[in-house]
């Protein structure tokens, strides 16, 4: 008795998508959607491999990629701020560079850019779902004000990606943010190896405790000294809401009240005003200071050492995978991620230069990799 055939896809799995094909066969996604629509312009032999290929991962065409594939542009609303760093460019430059990748559709991104966090928010919102975009990336800093929005774009089928702070119980499609777990314990725990056994205390900052996202790094960064460095205590949050004049004059506050503070964690983009009210107060060469992400002025404080590293969130990945996320939604139905969590890296002056080194290159060969997948494209469809 022959045995049965192993299905490729079990109960409770994601299901399969053109990506899938197209990795397993070593080729690109616009070669695959052809070959699965009976295109013109595809040979015989590719043609085939890839319907054996479809037949074998259990791929089952659906009525959300049909109808996208009978559009000419697909209209993209990008909600952001604009931020005190290069933390929105970088997530900007991983939603174009997403969409440059995308070879199926033509994709049309209509940046609507805050002048600052929550300023404007819910009218760009609005305005994106009057306009009718068929999706929607955004960073809702105020998330119970935006909640009754966004349930209203998922009524109207319009579906929403939240970047770094999500908005639960929203009817969002999903999150893409960084562990925010592993970044608060990872914090802690270098702090308390870089202050030592002394006695002193810890200050943390963060944009606003009623935000999960922030509230997490708090209670992970003071689980793990508790746990390790009881010799170390935490203060009360200060909360910036990513008000420069803020944090640098709460700052000044805490340095003046907390003559035994030993360092500074900074969970937000306002890192330099604490950096400047610890160069100010002539505190800053005992503080052991423990920065997020990574832009140009943050680089030379952490060459002098004023910074002892920094949490770096990987905001141009959070763009990528947000679009991407969106897409695989629109095009396939695909629900295979509603929450990512990226892991954070770790930036120290001893990996600083490598770890921008790195990030030029990777830069250089994302535009290589789309460049060789157009033409790599061409070159199988007319074999």
């Amino acid at each position: 008795m022959r045995p049965a055939p192993t299905q490729a896809k079990t109960m409770g799995q994601p299901p399969t998508t053109l990506r899938d094909i197209a990795k397993s066969l070593g080729t690109s996604i616009g070669t695959v959607h052809r070959a699965l629509h009976d295109n013109p312009g595809v040979s015989p032999e590719t043609k085939a491999r890839v319907l054996q290929m479809a037949r074998t991962l259990g791929y089952r065409p659906n009525l959300a990629a049909r109808f996208l594939s009978s559009r000419k542009t697909l209209r993209v609303s990008v909600n952001t701020p604009q931020g005190t760093t290069s933390f929105w460019d970088e997530v900007r430059t991983g939603i174009r560079e997403e969409a440059d990748a995308i070879l199926l559709e033509n994709v049309e991104l209509e940046f609507r850019t805050c002048p600052s966090l929550g300023e404007g928010e819910e009218e760009a919102l609005e305005a994106a779902i009057n306009e009718k975009a068929d999706g929607i990336i955004i960073f809702p800093s105020r998330p119970q004000s935006l909640r009754p929005a966004i349930r209203r774009a998922s009524r109207a089928r319009i579906p929403v990606v939240c970047v770094a702070t999500d908005a639960p119980n929203s009817g969002r499609l999903g999150i893409v943010a960084v562990d925010t777990l592993a970044s608060g314990s990872i914090a802690a725990d270098l702090m308390g190896r870089f202050v030592g056994p002394r006695d002193g205390t810890i200050a943390i900052t963060v944009f606003d405790m009623a935000i999960t996202e922030h509230a997490e790094k708090y209670s992970a960064f003071e689980s793990t000294l508790k746990t390790f460095y009881p010799n170390l205590q935490l203060l009360k949050p200060l909360e910036d809401h990513d008000i420069e004049k803020e944090a640098y004059r709460k700052c000044r506050k805490i340095l003046a009240e907390h003559p035994d503070l030993a360092g500074i964690y900074v969970t937000t983009e306002a890192s330099l005003p604490v950096i400047n009210a610890a160069r100010d107060a002539n505190v800053l060469d005992r503080l052991s200071i423990i920065a997020t992400d990574l832009f140009p002025d943050l680089v030379q404080e952490i060459r002098t050492g004023s910074v002892v590293a920094t949490i770096y969130q990987r905001p141009r990945a959070q763009g990528q995978m947000a679009l991407r996320m969106l897409h695989e939604f629109l095009s396939e139905g695909a629900r295979r991620s509603h929450q990512v969590a990226l892991a954070p890296h770790l930036v120290m002056r001893g990996n600083l230069e490598f770890f921008l080194h790195r990030q030029s290159q990777e830069s250089a060969k994302e535009k290589e990799r789309t460049l060789r997948e157009s033409a790599h494209e061409f070159a199988e469809d007319f074999a």
